[in-house]
């Protein structure tokens, strides 16, 4: 299993815990409003992204792709980040982060379940616990900046929770699916919202953040993009 270190965000203080991640998956369509769901997957379609054979939907993801670091490696040139909120699920309760599900978009059009491989998860060191803020739910905002050519921040996705299936719909979908019906040490992220450009951004930055304007905390996942290009022909 793939252990890691976290950080939980409860009042004035953190506390470390240890989470198992035994797998992980990646959601996808998993907004409230299907219609505009289905709108979506035929705009996807136009840009030879193929449509899943059910919404919602889940991508198995290999366990040891959770990073938590301010750079990735990636091997394609047109690489974006999404963001998304993180359900960690342990028997002893259920913690939030904010992450990215980095995608290589030229191999999203052959194969969505491949790509999610190439490129890893990325997600905050520090995470609430669910049962902390689940009375905020609907009001949490989940944002992400990305960096045009001249390195100014832009403001790339922003939207309420209230897009996004709740937490136990997100969760009871993927036991369903999988095959031990288990959600101890299980990761899954979220799917993601629309973007706010016309364009999906290709750049070497991104942040993906969760605010809560009821208590004004906040969870950050940032991180640069580092293409490789170091072997000469």
């Amino acid at each position: 299993m793939n252990k890691v270190k976290l950080y939980v965000q409860r009042d004035e203080k953190e506390e470390e815990i240890l989470f198992e991640v035994r797998r992980m998956v990646n959601a996808g369509y998993t907004g409230r409003n299907q219609e505009a769901v289905r709108s979506h997957i035929e705009e996807l379609k136009k840009e030879k992204i193929p449509a899943p054979d059910s919404i919602p939907t889940a991508y198995e993801v290999i366990s040891k792709l959770l990073y938590f670091v301010d750079e990735i490696e990636v091997v394609g040139e047109k690489t974006s980040g999404e963001a998304e909120f993180v359900l960690l699920c342990s028997r002893t309760g259920v913690f939030i982060g904010v992450g990215s599900d980095h995608t290589d978009r030229e191999l999203e059009a052959v194969s969505i379940i491949k790509s999610k491989q190439v490129c890893p998860n990325v997600m905050s060191k520090c995470v609430w616990k669910l049962s902390d803020v689940r009375k905020d739910w609907d009001e949490i905002i989940l944002r992400s900046w990305v960096k045009d050519d001249r390195g100014d921040k832009l403001l790339y996705q922003e939207a309420p929770l209230t897009t996004i299936l709740p937490p136990e719909d997100l969760m009871n979908f993927v036991k369903n699916k999988l095959d031990d019906k288990d959600l101890d040490g299980v990761a899954i992220f979220s799917g993601t919202v629309s973007i706010i450009p016309e364009k999906i951004n290709f750049g070497s930055y991104f942040e993906a953040e969760l605010h809560n304007p009821g208590t004004g905390k906040r969870l950050d996942c940032t991180y640069r993009v580092k293409v490789l290009n170091y072997l000469r022909a």
